[in-house]
């Protein structure tokens, strides 16, 4: 694989920690951007080197064209990604972060290269099906459906020029994730699940689904909440990521 674009585009450090024995890499949801992350780094700075992935077309990227294509990104994301490899490393991606981290796990396969543990967080199996058209409502129906899912900022939808200029991105990723599979591929590191008892985009048991996906050992973790679940419960959440990466240096 060859690194097409610089890490410096992709890879975000919040709260750099070089020195850390293990690495947490974040992957962002439909719209999102490697910001939805600040907390979890600052909470884990301690704990681990976090780095977020920023994908184009948001934020300082905004310019770059979005990818539509869960392949194509994850095929653009693995090498750069790669490098990180120099210790431990736990992946968590929310929603459709979960399908692109599971896409580069299996792209990294096959340089020797495994996650110590896949957190799947807010999302479905990717052997579930589901048929989902809001990539193809209109604008309006594009900031409905961000507005029933909580997931992006208040400020941002209130706020006319900013909204327009991330609509093209928050379509492209809805686009991407809802043509997206069936898959019935499988990784070789654990996957642990995490879904919210009320999330419209992925029941516990669509999400219990991911243990069909892993060769390796399966946990689930359900937590009151929808889609956006983490935040409420960043706490819980919190503490589960740290136990993983805590158990990825001690079995090193």
């Amino acid at each position: 694989m060859t690194v097409a674009d610089g890490s410096d585009l992709w890879l975000r450090r919040f709260h750099p920690a070089p020195a850390s024995p293990v690495r947490l890499v974040c992957f962002p949801h439909a719209g999102g951007s490697a910001s939805f992350y600040f907390p979890v780094s600052a909470a884990l700075a301690s704990d681990s080197d976090v780095v977020a992935l920023q994908y184009p077309g948001r934020q300082d990227r905004r310019t770059e064209p979005s990818v539509d294509d869960i392949g194509v990104l994850a095929d653009r994301i693995a090498p750069v990604v790669a490098p990180l490899f120099d210790r431990p490393v736990v992946f968590f991606g929310h929603s459709m972060g979960a399908v692109v981290a599971f896409e580069v796990a299996r792209r990294l396969a096959s340089g020797g290269r495994t996650p110590a543990m896949l957190f799947a967080s807010g999302r479905r199996a990717p052997s579930t099906r589901r048929v989902e058209t809001v990539h193809q409502r209109d604008d309006d129906g594009l900031v409905a459906e961000m507005k029933a899912l909580s997931g992006t900022d208040a400020q941002v939808l209130g706020d006319e020029e900013l909204l327009r200029m991330v609509l093209p991105a928050i379509r492209s990723d809805y686009r991407a994730i809802e043509t997206y599979g069936p898959v019935e591929a499988t990784v070789d590191c654990p996957i642990t699940a995490l879904v919210g008892d009320d999330d419209p985009k992925a029941t516990p048991a669509e999400a219990d689904a991911w243990r069909a996906h892993t060769t390796a050992a399966f946990h689930i973790q359900v937590f009151r909440g929808g889609h956006f679940y983490l935040s409420p419960r960043a706490v819980e959440v919190i503490g589960v990521v740290r136990e993983a990466l805590r158990s990825a240096v001690a079995v090193r």
